[in-house]
């Protein structure tokens, strides 16, 4: 059975004491769901948030790390420097990743290669623009993207791998996915992980939605069945509106 996850990315968001306050509030939510539970604060806080959440069922994570182990990468973070405190998942693609710092396909194969020898978990995530939506090329987008970073894999990688559906098109631009749209481009993202690896395979690999998910929606976006969970962005800054979402389940 695939699970159930809900992950925040607090992006470039929340210092020290922020950051603290907020995994208070986590802890002091309650959990209702069976969903597993991830934050992803920023670099300077991953120990802190980890070290605070380890009794917890609450899993940090990284929001980025770089492909090569060591060297001359001035600012970088390696898998195995997460890995050594503990952090055993990272989010790899996002689409600002990819908009703001010229993340490519190949890159990215690069860096879930990397996280992959370093035994971590990786949140793959892909997803097309406004301009790909209304010419049409949506599915093609999408396809190319994991096919171009993913399908190099050998079929046991997958084990490994959650993916996370991101249209670009309807975060912050007025444009309104619904849950029928989601729906629609997990069934298309399965059958494409079932067209080369089987349907067992694509049936066993979590899709997350990363659309803007709020409290007032998650529910009916959830309830789709495709889609495994939530990617989150604002609404993850707050404690109640994110545990909100992970109880939508």
């Amino acid at each position: 059975m695939r699970k159930q996850i809900v992950a925040g990315n607090w992006k470039m968001n929340n210092d020290l004491v922020e950051t603290k306050t907020l995994i208070t509030e986590l802890k002091n939510a309650k959990k209702t769901s069976n969903a597993e539970v991830m934050i992803a604060p920023s670099f300077t806080n991953l120990w802190t948030a980890f070290e605070s959440l380890k009794e917890y069922s609450v899993e940090v994570i990284a929001q980025n790390m770089h492909f090569a182990e060591s060297g001359a990468y001035t600012g970088e973070i390696s898998a195995s420097m997460l890995s050594s405190i503990g952090i055993k998942t990272v989010i790899l693609g996002h689409s600002e990743r990819r908009a703001y710092f010229n993340e490519t396909d190949e890159l990215l194969a690069k860096k879930v290669d990397a996280a992959l020898k370093n035994e971590m978990r990786t949140i793959f995530c892909f997803g097309e623009e406004l301009s790909d939506r209304k010419s049409g090329n949506h599915e093609t987008i999408v396809e190319n993207q994991i096919k171009n970073a993913l399908f190099h894999l050998d079929a046991t990688a997958f084990k490994h791998i959650v993916l996370a559906y991101e249209p670009v098109w309807a975060i912050g631009t007025g444009e309104t996915a619904s849950p029928e749209q989601a729906q629609e481009m997990h069934a298309f993202i399965r059958k494409t992980l079932a067209d080369t690896y089987g349907q067992e395979l694509a049936d066993s690999v979590s899709i997350l939605y990363g659309g803007s998910v709020k409290a007032s929606n998650a529910q009916e976006i959830f309830s789709k069945p495709d889609v495994d969970g939530g990617l989150i962005g604002g609404a993850a800054l707050k404690a109640d509106d994110f545990m909100a979402i992970v109880n939508a389940f």
